[in-house]
């Protein structure tokens, strides 16, 4: 089998299901469970059936207004998992190989793995904030794309100028294309002149930009994403991924008619996020003594929060105290850290219940 689907269960999922009194969750990062704002928009008919491979020339050109490209080069999927699918079918054969940054949300091993491609993780160093170093990318022959995620997941790291100008000469250079994921661009913590723009908004490499309703307006559950495309060789890469869109056609129609209105609507949910993000990042920042032995690595952006902890136990062992504790954090192996020392949390919740989880966390990790 190309990938091993046995599940590797581990301690603290182990001690959540037998816990029965309730916890303060911490990884919570479903807007629709975080008593968020609704845009209220209902759902059209839609009687006839009249798919267009690509998506609904109406819902492509808000996608292409939202990002600021091309409606031509606009293809709708059904999440942003699914645009990762189709690109891997589309850039790569049989174990090629795609560069994936680390650490990340754990998802691209499994996504690789299922097109039968090898995922090959680049790490991301952090001096006060975190970068990408593109001198120690490790990449071979087979090397066929490089993913950025801007911001990262759960770094917050958004993807710098120099940076992107250096990947876009590195990838023209080896033929690769530049994938970027920019599902929580919307949502920065601080103004920054240096980060890049959308993949979309430059024209000097092949760059798919990935993004979709799920973080753009919380709408997780209406399932509609995208890839937009843009650079040199873009209209040929559209019209094969328009094959394989054809090939599933897996984009509801309803969901097509109805996003140019959510799209327009987002404003909404987003200032609710945005104001949600900041009191819960300031409360963490109170909750932490002078001189404390964790302290938090500032993020420039999306919904979560990465904390250093004490080598004194492992992520796992603090994660387990702090949830019998009443407090429900990831262990930052879940995202591949290397250095066994993070503890990973969602900026979600409402800010009762956040606060009173920071309090307990504060005090467990302060002991």
């Amino acid at each position: 089998m190309r990938i091993d689907f046995t599940q590797q269960e581990n301690a603290l999922a182990r001690a959540l299901a037998r816990r029965k009194t309730p916890y303060a969750d911490l990884t919570l990062s479903n807007p629709t469970q975080a008593g968020l704002p609704a845009l209220g928009i209902a759902l059209p008919p839609a009687p006839a059936y009249e798919p267009h491979p690509r998506g609904l020339p109406l819902a492509c050109e808000a996608v292409a207004a939202y990002h600021g490209g091309s409606p031509d080069r606009v293809v709708l999927t059904a999440s942003t998992s699914e645009g990762y699918a189709w690109l891997f079918k589309l850039l790569c054969d049989a174990g090629d190989e795609v560069l994936v940054p680390e650490p990340s949300y754990p998802l691209f091993g499994y996504l690789t793995a299922l097109e039968g491609v090898r995922a090959v993780p680049y790490g991301l160093r952090w001096d006060g904030e975190w970068h990408l170093d593109t001198a120690a990318l490790q990449f071979s022959a087979r090397t066929r794309a490089v993913v950025v995620v801007s911001p990262g997941n759960p770094t917050g790291a958004y993807l710098k100028e120099e940076e992107r100008a250096a990947l876009a000469a590195l990838c023209n250079e080896h033929g690769w294309a530049l994938i970027c994921d920019e599902v929580f661009a919307d949502f920065p913590a601080f103004d920054d002149p240096r980060r890049a723009r959308s993949a979309v908004r430059y024209g000097d490499v092949l760059s798919f930009s990935l993004s979709g309703l799920s973080k753009v307006a919380g709408l997780p559950q209406l399932k509609l994403g995208w890839i937009a495309a843009a650079g040199p060789g873009a209209d040929e890469a559209v019209r094969r991924l328009e094959l394989i869109a054809d090939t599933y056609l897996s984009v509801s129609t309803p969901v097509q008619l109805v996003a140019p209105a959510i799209l327009a609507s987002r404003g909404v949910f987003q200032s609710a996020v945005r104001e949600r993000l900041a009191i819960n990042r300031a409360s963490l920042a109170a909750a932490r003594p002078q001189r404390a032995p964790w302290d938090v690595l500032r993020s420039e952006g999306g919904w979560s929060e990465v904390l250093s902890v004490p080598r004194s136990r492992s992520e796992e062992e603090w994660a387990l105290a702090l949830l019998e504790s009443g407090v429900l954090v990831h262990p930052g192996y879940f995202f591949d850290f290397p250095s066994g020392a993070h503890l990973v949390l969602s900026l979600l919740p409402e800010p009762a219940a956040f606060s009173q989880g920071i309090a307990i966390l504060s005090s467990v990790l302060s002991a």
